[in-house]
């Protein structure tokens, strides 16, 4: 799968950096964030370098679909599902996105307010 070199999230995928994998498959990884805002922050990342939503097109409906129903699955394993939890994507620089490359905030064990920002 391509990725580009300076990729963090590439370089966690190869395994050149280490992090806390709570989930991983064939096309996605999730991870807890370093710098968590709630009390569960995880981080679900497609294996296949996407910089961002405004990349995605019907080639990647597998992806996000998957992306979708492991968010539940995690947040069921995580015991956030029942009192609620945010699945948030930041999509380039004005909306907050920091990594170039797709990836989904799994937020939850707390209340989250609105509006987000």
């Amino acid at each position: 799968m391509p990725e580009t070199k300076d990729c963090i999230f590439c370089k966690i995928i190869a395994g050149e950096i280490p992090s806390k994998i709570v989930f991983q498959d064939e096309l996605l990884i999730a991870i807890e964030d370093i710098n968590p805002t709630a009390p569960v922050h995880i981080l679900i990342i497609p294996r296949k370098h996407i910089a961002s939503l405004n990349e995605v097109n019907n080639s990647h409906s597998e992806i996000l679909s998957h992306i979708q129903i492991q968010a539940a699955q995690i947040a069921r394993e995580m015991k956030i599902d029942q009192e609620g939890y945010r699945l948030l994507n930041n999509c380039g620089e004005w909306g907050g996105q920091t990594v170039m490359h797709l990836h989904y905030h799994l937020l939850g064990g707390r209340e989250m307010t609105w509006p987000a920002g």
